[in-house]
């Protein structure tokens, strides 16, 4: 009788320890709403490295996942530009992250991210996700992929996920502008009323499996 509670109580602890370790465990497709995003370093186009604590002035960051050559990546890059442009002096700056394997996707270089960011002239950040581990935490897919993270204490934590607008040709004929909605929601201290879209873009271009 002893032996066998002992078994059962082992078998109980293994459970909690189990079930604890599946709460806490980040999920296998990436972030929700409401999640708190690890923190990361990545490589920007002028050879320094960037993460989210490393602005202590950002309220928050406006998460771009996109790149130089997926066609919708390049039709939303001015809108990329002037979402930097109107939110980041507001705390919310973006930080664009090129999650691409430049062997499956010639153009998606570091070289030639270097080159698309001085051509542009772009006044954010243009980050390497080298080993794609960003993209995949964050569970982007698609280029462009939004995600807005707004600074909760020393957390930042999920606020929107998915696409900028709901046209992907002209951004002066979206109805729907989700991100730009979210971002005065949250400047109002108010919650995000749309907090989840579909993205619309090219699938990220993994690595090869060796």
């Amino acid at each position: 009788m002893k032996k066998s509670l002992s078994v059962l109580f082992a078998l109980l602890a293994v459970a909690l320890t189990v079930g604890t370790a599946f709460r806490f465990a980040p999920a296998e497709d990436g972030y929700q709403v409401g999640d708190k995003a690890a923190d990361f370093k990545l490589k920007n186009v002028d050879g320094k490295m960037v993460s989210l604590a490393g602005n202590a002035a950002a309220k928050g960051y406006i998460v771009v996942f996109t790149c130089n050559t997926c066609p919708y990546a390049k039709a939303y890059e001015d809108r990329i530009m002037a979402l930097n442009q109107k939110y980041a002096a507001q705390g919310y700056p973006v930080l664009a992250i090129n999650p691409n394997d430049p062997q499956v996707a010639p153009g998606d270089s570091y070289a030639d991210m270097q080159k698309r960011a001085k051509d542009k002239q772009y006044a954010f950040p243009y980050l390497l996700d080298e080993t794609q581990n960003v993209a995949r935490a964050f569970g982007a897919t698609r280029t462009p992929h939004v995600y807005v993270l707004q600074r909760t204490g020393q957390d930042f934590k999920v606020a929107y996920i998915g696409a900028i607008d709901n046209n992907t040709e002209d951004a002066n004929a979206a109805t729907q502008r989700y991100v730009e909605d979210a971002m005065s929601q949250l400047l109002a201290g108010q919650a995000v009323q749309t907090s989840s879209t579909k993205a619309i873009g090219c699938t990220i271009k993994w690595k090869k499996k060796a």
